[in-house]
């Protein structure tokens, strides 16, 4: 049961960050792409903006396709706890914990299921598994 535990864990926090990548390099889903986004980045601090938007929706989309696929786990939790960190420096930190005011609860969330999911391994239904 802990194989499919992980697996689900996987495939929704893997799934959901194949969706913010998109969304900053496609516009997709409600987002605004590379321009929209990379003018959002430059308006927080993030020049330049567009190569900022590019670089935080790869490791979006990239890290999110691995960790659901169970693939190279530890170079997809460091992409997907990268991307949260930074979102923690540039945007929620000052805000406090909370994400009622804004604040890093949520991204700090993902960063301990990443990172835990990669300490401990993505289970028997990970390509990790099959491959290594």
């Amino acid at each position: 049961m802990m194989d499919l535990g992980l697996l689900i864990i996987r495939l929704v926090i893997g799934v959901l960050f194949i969706g913010h990548g998109a969304q900053k390099l496609f516009g997709w889903f409600g987002g605004h792409g590379l321009k929209g986004t990379g003018g959002w980045f430059v308006s927080i601090g993030m020049k330049p903006g567009v190569m900022m938007a590019l670089s935080a929706g790869l490791a979006e989309l990239i890290g999110g396709i691995l960790f659901a696929l169970g693939f190279l786990t530890p170079l997809a939790a460091l992409m997907i706890a990268g991307t949260m960190i930074m979102a923690i420096v540039k945007v929620h930190g000052p805000n406090g914990l909370w994400a009622t005011s804004n604040g890093y609860e949520y991204n700090l969330t993902l960063i301990s299921v990443a990172i835990g999911i990669a300490l401990i391994g993505p289970g028997r239904y990970a390509l990790d598994f099959i491959l290594f």
